[in-house]
């Protein structure tokens, strides 16, 4: 009888545990961010506070926006899109491929001008007829590529406004997004660097040597929106965006917060 009854006792156990084995476990919620790439320091420190919070996890991809956007209209599978500028923005929403009433500005940036962390060059006032292309002198300058990247689109604006755009040309050395330029500078491997001010924070090896005019380009705003493909539960990863947690973790690595709004 003893012996029944263990292997009874064995059975039931064996029963609950397999019960417990098969029971099914629920899956943590996932979302992927296609974000330009000068955000990512800021962005990865607010993914992980998001994802302490909400128990989400957060897949982010880093590059230049314009690739980004191209990747997106051709099917890559992503919740949200964060952009350097407005026109890559507008370009989602006319080709019907961003959520346009998620869009909304998140930050604003400034455009500096770099050297290596050892060049001999001190700091530079930029305005009207800049010379940058003397000041390069043998070496090479370097932006994202001026036809696509956002960060070379606004170099290039506020080079022709300051009328240095036609002798400076030649000596660019165009690549395809801001961190790429940044590490170019970085590594001495280009004079000059065209660049947001948070990337250059964020490199040892570079120093702002000048500040463009806030007038020289168009204004340099972050909007964020959710895909026409992006998942109703990517929604609290926009306000989260906009909160004071992540508002503190922006502005502490350079970048200015856009009130809601505007």
């Amino acid at each position: 009888m003893p012996t029944r009854r263990l292997i009874a006792l064995t059975f039931a156990a064996a029963i609950i545990g397999v019960g417990v084995v098969q029971a099914p476990v629920a899956a943590q919620e996932r979302i992927v961010v296609f974000a330009a790439a000068s955000m990512k320091d800021a962005l990865d420190k607010a993914n992980a506070a998001f994802t302490a919070q909400a128990k989400t996890t957060v897949t982010a991809s880093y590059a230049a926006t314009s690739v980004l956007m191209k990747q997106i209209e051709s099917g890559a599978p992503a919740d949200v899109f964060a952009s350097a500028d407005l026109e890559w923005m507008d370009y989602g929403a006319e080709h019907k491929l961003i959520k346009t009433d998620t869009r909304f500005n998140l930050l604003s940036n400034r455009l500096v001008l770099i050297a290596p962390k050892d060049s001999k060059l001190g700091e530079v006032q930029i305005g009207p007829n800049f010379d940058l292309a003397k000041l390069a002198g043998d070496g090479r300058i370097t932006t994202g590529d001026v036809r696509a990247v956002p960060v070379g689109k606004y170099a290039k604006a506020a080079l022709e406004k300051l009328g240095a755009w036609t002798a400076a040309e030649k000596k660019f050395a165009m690549v395809e997004n801001v961190r790429a330029a940044l590490t170019l500078v970085a590594r001495g491997e280009a004079a000059l660097g065209i660049v947001y001010e948070t990337d250059a924070k964020v490199e040892p090896n570079v120093k702002i040597v000048g500040r463009f005019p806030a007038d020289s380009h168009p204004p340099i705003v972050y909007p964020v929106a959710l895909t026409v493909t992006g998942k109703p539960s990517a929604a609290p990863y926009l306000t989260f965006l906009r909160s004071p947690a992540a508002k503190k973790i922006f502005e502490g690595l350079g970048f200015t917060f856009v009130p809601a709004g505007l």
